[in-house]
């Protein structure tokens, strides 16, 4: 190429890239003035909170003024169904889609990961011109692509994993004065957990105030471990019918929060325009035990298939569209109808082929009509690595429950579910059952298929693995890395470029910076002098020098899907262990 040609190429990609620039800035301005005119979002869902831990719902002990409140000025789905566990409900409030078909049925194992192909509620609000942001709980992945950063969310605030100290969380976390991670970056930050959640919702309310906005705000509250200020708990301490006071206290301090965004929403005179959403991601863990506490007459708790597993509370409030109370709508609703409802109410696209399991509700919401299209809802979940096992799931109609194709409830005679009425209504339980022997052979064919995390790639390098996403037997917790379980497995992962790779061994994180055999406060030391990786076609072993916090291999790697598994060895009794956190980092070309 000639000096005079390469100078006019390059020229012509300048302003080739000034006007792909131009025509971007020129989309989101347009993007942006089209959302002036729509409503604000603000989705509140809180973990492991049932449908019996509320004041307003009946329960005679718990303190939930200010959501009991929200209840009375709201429309309430009283027959809204989620899964009975955190990940399944999260997928399929996110993407519209049944978690099973999303590949993310169980909370750990790599399937707590969903398909990255699945649109999400946050990009269809953030390519609509809305500011997007998520405070809390994510627990739908914590490498790319499946972040929040990753799935639409323009701001986050999220602790790792699945809840405060699990494994892939910032360590020692112990929902007080926490270093949670922003926009993908640790933070110190203070408070107790879920006001710092709130705090940050706030803010970002308070910096959008002149523009539309999606808050999301997934707690991780009142999920386990139980903590909360004693001037939260000691309100339940001496009851003898609470069967867990400290449950009981963080949901109280929830209520406190839901008043704070309450009076802030008026206070900047946003309460008209804005949609407030208040669920909850599964049936009650611990405000029902033993037969102690209140569970609403439902049977089963989180985790169950009977309504008490997956009916939850739903609350919708929009003064300025129409949605006030006290009314209740009585429609079988579900998760994966938020995204279609959301789109409906504010005017939104969906893409094409989304491939939505939901139905918009807007038109019940509304008053414009008083049924949804007769459908069937599918409640399934695995908590294992291996694909859902058939007929383990629940179908749910309008009147009827159909329980691991087997016991058949009248939901309408018999809320309790109570009494098998199988034998006295074949033709229900076929009708329900072929529906199922549908939808499974629709979904089913993925089930083989692996969520890989993505590695060298530039939204997140380097990349910190851990063992939270083996697909096998899990350290899904802190206090089993500290015990230095014997436990191993392999990451699924998508080397996103050809180039050179550093892999770091670890079992302890970077932040603690201890030795891999060494013991901390509250740890095992382990016996280790060998370590192991293989990745694709690499199979590669080092001695592990005396007080070394990493073992690092340095390697050549090809793009493409694969499989990455670490040991670490003790050649004199012959244990291992995988290295429970692994850190990748492409370094050249």
């Amino acid at each position: 190429m000639t000096k005079l040609a390469s100078t006019r190429w390059r020229w012509a990609r300048a302003i080739g890239l000034a006007a792909a620039l131009l025509a971007a800035q020129w989309v989101c301005a347009a993007n942006e003035r089209r959302a002036a005119g729509r409503p604000n979002v603000v989705l509140v869902m809180t973990d492991d909170q049932g449908y019996g831990d509320l004041g307003c719902h009946g329960n005679p002990w718990i303190r939930t003024p200010n959501l009991d409140r929200l209840y009375r000025e709201s429309v309430r789905l009283t027959d809204f169904h989620v899964s009975p566990l955190c990940t399944p409900t999260r997928a399929a409030l996110l993407t519209g889609q049944n978690p099973v078909r999303l590949g993310a049925w169980g909370t750990t194992w790599g399937r707590s990961l969903p398909r990255r192909d699945a649109a999400t509620v946050a990009g269809v609000f953030a390519a609509s011109g809305y500011r997007t942001g998520c405070f809390g709980k994510w627990h739908l992945g914590d490498n790319y692509p499946f972040r929040p950063q990753d799935r639409g969310f323009g701001e986050v605030l999220i602790h790792g994993g699945g809840g405060v100290g699990q494994t892939p969380d910032y360590w020692d976390n112990d929902y007080f004065d926490d270093t949670y991670f922003h926009n993908g970056q640790p933070e110190k930050c203070r408070g107790y957990c879920t006001d710092v959640w709130f705090d940050a919702a706030i803010r970002f309310i308070e910096a959008n105030r002149d523009r539309p906005f999606f808050a999301y705000v997934p707690t991780n509250a009142p999920h386990g471990p139980f903590h909360v200020d004693e001037k939260y708990s000691g309100l339940y301490a001496e009851n003898p019918d609470v069967p867990n006071a400290d449950f009981y206290g963080m949901i109280t301090n929830l209520d406190e929060n839901m008043g704070r965004l309450v009076a802030k929403l008026d206070e900047l005179g946003l309460a008209e325009k804005t949609i407030l959403i208040f669920t909850t991601d599964n049936g009650t863990a611990a405000g029902f035990r033993g037969g102690k506490g209140f569970n609403a007459g439902m049977r089963g708790a989180k985790g169950a298939l009977y309504d008490g597993g997956h009916r939850v509370p739903c609350f919708l409030r929009w003064p300025g569209g129409g949605l006030t109370g006290p009314r209740d709508v009585d429609v079988l609703a579900a998760h994966v109808d938020v995204l279609p409802t959301l789109a409906e109410l504010c005017d939104l696209e969906v893409p094409p082929g989304a491939g939505l399991d939901g139905v918009s509700l807007a038109p019940v919401l509304l008053g414009k009509s008083d049924r949804v299209p007769d459908r069937q809802v599918f409640v399934q979940f695995r908590q294992s690595p291996d694909p859902p096992e058939k007929w383990k799931a629940a179908v749910l109609s309008e009147r009827w429950r159909l329980i691991g194709g087997e016991e058949l409830y009248d939901i309408d005679a018999d809320p309790g579910q109570k009494s098998n009425v199988a034998d006295r209504h074949p033709e229900v339980v076929r009708r329900l059952r072929e529906a199922y022997e549908s939808w499974w052979a629709e979904v089913s064919p993925r089930f083989d298929e692996y969520c890989e995390i993505v590695l060298g790639a530039d939204e997140e390098n380097p990349a910190r693995l851990t063992g939270f996403d083996w697909y096998t037997t899990t350290p899904w917790n802190q206090r089993a890395v500290r015990a230095g379980v014997a436990a191993n497995g392999f990451w699924a992962v998508e080397i996103a470029r050809d180039g050179t790779y550093e892999i770091a061994l670890r079992r302890w994180p970077e932040e603690v910076g201890a030795p891999i055999t060494a013991a901390i406060p509250g740890g095992k030391a382990i016996a280790a002098t060998t370590a192991r990786l293989k990745i694709g076609d690499l199979d590669l072993t080092k001695p592990i020098p005396e007080n070394a916090a990493a073992v690092t291999f340095r390697v050549e790697l090809a793009a493409g899907k694969t499989k990455l598994q670490t040991w670490l060895v003790d050649d004199a009794s012959g244990e291992s262990r995988g290295a429970y956190y692994v850190y990748v980092e492409r370094v050249g070309e």
